[in-house]
């Protein structure tokens, strides 16, 4: 008994800096952020509770989150997030195929975006789809003549969100897409072996039946930071517009709501409520993801 309450002591001195940051950096914002969504809070004068008035203006009076920003995250989230999904796992396996070496360094080439600071990364992407003839697409356009003027694509309604879905498709081969790669490189070989000998008949099923199976925690992680990334993506629309709210709204996100109610309008209590629809429906997607993965096993 001694020797178990000395381990457990031991274990909880390695665990208390991480749950005292968790509880610091985590639970006591969430919990405030909860606590102020009921509350009018203008970031000068101490909040007034006000009940569920701002839920009830969010869904009810708020025409612009519902007519854009929801629409535009959930298309956002649907698309980046199922794609970048299935990239990082392609990618993935297509890098396990490599040799060691050349793996290595192509593993960085593609992690390497994702490390970048969306700022960093809107800034290159400015440039190609800069609105005047300096501007690497409309430059090509023009001496294709498939263009006769330059195209505003940063600030056209039409042409934002699909750049938005692009850059964000470009920059998701973040920290699942590791989880995935060491997934796929520590599967068992003689599992291959035994599904080969007991009539696996090429590559496809070999993925379908032995690799996916074999590392199902990694796709689970993979899903979550997919889902986690995705929604938390807002600052990749205003970069690359330069403003807040984008031009007409096409790339308005719940990130972008939250900031422009918050820090523009000061309107604290109304951002949190936000904020707290947001962190609401992350948790709804992980926990079907959490379930979908559950029932396959």
């Amino acid at each position: 008994m001694k020797r178990v309450r000395k381990i457990d002591f031991n274990t909880l001195v390695f665990l208390c800096p991480y749950f005292l940051l968790f509880f610091v950096f985590i639970v006591i914002p969430v919990f405030l952020a909860i606590l102020l969504s009921f509350t009018h809070f203008d970031s000068i004068q101490f909040p007034t509770f006000i009940g569920i008035r701002n839920y009830i203006n969010l869904f009810t009076q708020d025409a612009t989150f519902m007519r854009y920003v929801l629409p535009n995250t959930i298309r956002f989230a649907l698309i980046v997030g199922p794609g970048g999904y299935f990239l990082a796992f392609f990618m993935a396996w297509l890098l396990a195929q490599v040799p060691h070496k050349p793996r290595t360094v192509l593993a960085l080439f593609i992690y390497s975006p994702s490390m970048t600071a969306w700022v960093a990364m809107s800034v290159l992407w400015r440039v190609i789809f800069s609105g005047d003839e300096a501007g690497y697409l409309n430059s090509i356009l023009l001496r294709l003549n498939m263009i006769t003027e330059p195209i505003q694509f940063l600030q056209s309604p039409d042409h934002l969100m699909p750049i938005m879905i692009l850059v964000s498709l470009w920059g998701s081969m973040g920290v699942g897409f590791l989880a995935m790669l060491s997934g796929i490189l520590n599967v068992n070989q003689e599992l291959y072996e035994a599904a080969y000998i007991d009539g696996l008949r090429n590559r496809f099923q070999e993925v379908f039946y032995v690799t996916i199976p074999s590392m199902r925690p990694q796709m689970l992680f993979g899903a979550v930071m997919a889902i986690v990334s995705t929604f938390q993506a807002g600052a990749i629309g205003v970069e690359l517009s330069g403003a807040n709210p984008t031009p007409q709204y096409a790339g308005q996100l719940f990130v972008n709501h939250i900031e422009d109610f918050g820090f523009l309008r000061f309107e604290m209590g109304y951002a949190a409520t936000v904020s707290v629809a947001l962190l609401a429906m992350v948790y709804l997607f992980a926990k079907l993801v959490n379930r979908l993965f559950l029932d396959a096993g």
